[in-house]
């Protein structure tokens, strides 16, 4: 599968997840089967360009191509300005949020609410790709199926997006007004699919290689989008591509690799924030990685009140030596235990 000139070595993406997927959690999937991650959103404010916030998410050093990276706004030539400001800083790919639920991107029109303005949707398509192409950077799309039942126009916007030289189009298969309550549905990605000649990406609920594989069939999609899934439990990617290859599932993790996988992240992150940052954002996702395990809950308790960078690394490691004095591998209930973090939004 190609998005522009760039070849991808799989069709299983990481999905653009705001406080989650930054560099060093899109890096860490790469390394775990995902053919593709796509950036945190990055807004298109400029007056919010010189922020802690943007430049961490701004920062691609060391990440493995193609880089791609999501925008969000509500004006085409603010979102063409911010499209070169993130190619000059080592985008190869440009992402158009137009999926995001969250009340306080879509109280501002951003996100999914900029599929009830089909025009100005359409306007900042054109103008995105209008920016991007003399730099020779594709630009793709994210979407809902619409913003309410009643209201599900993503066929025409897909043709419309389409025509204004959008790339890829990825489709969450949810209304904006269903946030991510109820389950998703497939058959308008499907419609998608047959409406555009550009590659489609499903997206919503993936949380097991059986679901994917059901996925790609009721779609008939290019690729498949895993995100709530694949937080602490970033080898789901592996999972998905031995089972679509062979049919057969792959063992449960090692615990011993599950200590150096979370180990390795965590130092990497800790590098990203720094300390103070770095300890308290990631309690997330060590309770993630945890949570179904025995005596995680204990963890969890114990590094929500841990301020050290070196004493919540210790106390993982300890963790897991332990855990591994009990087990060779995760139990396969806890190693496949789906997200269910209402506080993380994916984009």
């Amino acid at each position: 599968m190609r998005i522009g000139a760039h070849a991808l070595p799989n069709r299983l993406f990481v999905a653009p997840m705001a406080g989650v997927t930054d560099r060093p959690f899109r890096q860490l999937c790469k390394q775990l089967g995902a053919g593709y991650a796509v950036s945190e959103m990055v807004t298109s404010r400029r007056d919010l360009w010189d922020s802690l916030k943007t430049s961490r998410r701004a920062n691609h050093e060391g990440e493995s191509g193609p880089i791609a990276v999501q925008i969000a706004g509500t004006d085409a030539d603010m979102m063409a300005e911010a499209a070169l400001y993130n190619i000059d800083r080592g985008a190869q790919i440009i992402d158009i949020n137009m999926g995001c639920p969250a009340k306080k991107v879509c109280n501002k029109w951003a996100g999914s609410a900029l599929m009830q303005n089909e025009p100005l949707a359409v306007q900042i398509a054109a103008a995105v790709v209008a920016a991007c192409a003399p730099r020779g950077v594709p630009v793709t799309l994210k979407m809902r199926t619409g913003w309410c039942d009643e209201h599900k126009n993503a066929v025409q916007l897909a043709r419309q997006f389409e025509d204004a030289g959008i790339q890829m189009l990825t489709v969450h298969g949810r209304t904006r007004e269903q946030g991510y309550r109820g389950c998703a549905e497939y058959e308008t990605i499907a419609a998608v699919k047959a409406a555009v000649r550009v590659p489609v990406v499903a997206n919503g609920d993936i949380d097991s290689p059986e679901k994917a594989r059901a996925v790609l069939a009721a779609t008939g999609a290019d690729a498949l989008m895993v995100g709530r899934a694949a937080q602490g439990r970033p080898w789901i990617f592996r999972e998905i591509g031995h089972y679509l290859a062979t049919g057969q599932h792959l063992a449960p993790p090692l615990v011993a690799e599950v200590r150096r996988l979370l180990l390795a992240h965590l130092q990497d992150h800790y590098q990203l924030y720094g300390e103070g940052t770095g300890v308290r954002s990631a309690r997330k996702h060590i309770a993630w990685y945890v949570r179904q395990l025995p005596g995680g809950e204990q963890l969890r308790q114990h590094i929500n009140a841990t301020l050290d960078a070196a004493a919540q690394w210790q106390a993982v490691a300890d963790y897991f030596d332990a855990l591994g004095a009990r087990m060779d591998r995760l139990p396969a209930a806890a190693a496949a235990a789906a997200a269910s973090n209402e506080q993380q939004i994916p984009a």
